[in-house]
């Protein structure tokens, strides 16, 4: 059984309650329409905590002007359902008043500087703005000891982390894996605005992480690796917006070994697809 809750007020009653008997809480932040991977952020979470609250909120702070906000999938019945059997306590699903009550306009807004700039930051100017924004809310709203995050979102992540050690918000970030269907596509929400044949084409981005992997251990100059998977993806209908090789941190790696990860994102159709793959020494 979960519970609900549309108020600010009742939630922080509940929160109140749990607090007052020792209990850890765990947040796990979505926008909703939730998969197998929100619901392994889930279990992760419930592995640090007592409670676990999962909030479902589709945020229009961190969609650009032609973005996808108005048809972005809305399920909240099945992503309750599917919350409570992940073992879930409450799914906190606000309204936009309720997130931004003095509305959006007139929102106070979080700009977190440097690792916002490259990558997704360039490619949609003002998301991760949007995205620290109601990240940070949420952090106020449940006080969470801890927050489950999927490492999908590599760059996101590393925004939050950013603004949660500036900040110094008393919360444990945990980083969940990429979770897979079984021909390497990671699992999104946006997967299913993808046709059959697009489908059948998507897996080649986890195919071009695992070849860029290869290739940068093997040696291969960076500039010859980001080519190659760039040209491999156009050739085969995608429309890249990147295809790289950075530091976990998300810098222009020095020579030689340490920590790495590959990052894809690219468009099929007009469906937007991100992935990634960490290598080196942090594997």
């Amino acid at each position: 059984m979960i519970d609900i809750i549309h108020s600010l007020d009742i939630l922080r009653g509940r929160i109140r309650a749990w607090k007052q008997q020792g209990l850890r809480v765990g947040l796990v932040p979505t926008m909703g329409n939730l998969h197998s991977g929100h619901y392994s952020l889930v279990r992760l979470a419930r592995a640090h905590a007592d409670r676990v609250v999962a909030s479902v909120f589709v945020n229009p702070t961190q969609f650009g002007p032609h973005e996808d906000f108005a048809r972005y999938p809305r399920t909240p019945e099945a992503d309750a359902d599917g919350l409570a059997t992940a073992g879930c306590d409450v799914m906190w699903a606000p309204s936009v008043e309720t997130m931004y009550p003095l509305g959006v306009d007139n929102a106070v807004r979080m700009s977190v500087p440097g690792v916002t700039g490259v990558l997704e930051g360039a490619q949609r100017p003002g998301h991760f703005d949007g995205v620290a924004t109601v990240v940070s809310r949420l952090f106020l709203q449940v006080q969470p000891d801890v927050a489950a995050f999927g490492l999908k979102d590599y760059q996101q992540l590393a925004v939050i982390r950013h603004f949660v050690r500036d900040l110094a918000f008393p919360v444990q970030l945990l980083a969940g894996p990429i979770v897979r269907d079984d021909d390497g596509l990671a699992l999104s929400s946006r997967n299913q605005y993808l046709t059959p044949e697009q489908r059948r084409s998507a897996p080649l981005i986890h195919a071009t992480l695992q070849r860029m992997r290869e290739q940068s251990l093997a040696g291969l100059p960076r500039g010859m690796v980001e080519a190659q998977a760039r040209e491999t993806l156009a050739s085969n209908d995608f429309e890249v917006d990147y295809a790289v090789v950075r530091t976990p941190t998300l810098d222009v790696p020095p020579d030689g070994g340490g920590p790495r990860v590959a990052l894809i994102a690219a468009r099929l159709g007009t469906t937007r697809l991100i992935d990634n793959l960490e290598f080196g020494s942090s594997s």
